[in-house]
């Protein structure tokens, strides 16, 4: 860690130190709590259904070129 890094780190515990805002206080352990909990629980039971498909298909070397993917979304890049 840098020291800009550090310091910015002391200046935002002191900041919350004096933080009287519930509401801020709220959505900062909100934050906390989003940023702790694994990724893998916050998605639909259909994504993880086509991420362990993809998985599989690369296990398998079921795989198309990145050329065939660039082709068929490039309306949307």
């Amino acid at each position: 860690m840098n020291a800009q890094t550090l310091n910015d780190k002391l200046e935002l515990i002191q900041w919350l130190s004096t933080l009287e805002d519930v509401s801020v206080i709220e959505k900062l352990m909100q934050f906390r709590k989003e940023k702790t909990e694994d990724w893998w629980n916050s998605v639909s039971e259909e994504e993880k259904t086509a991420i362990e498909k993809g998985l599989r298909d690369a296990e398998n070397k079921k795989l198309n070129p990145h050329s065939s993917a660039k082709k068929l979304y490039e309306k949307w890049l």
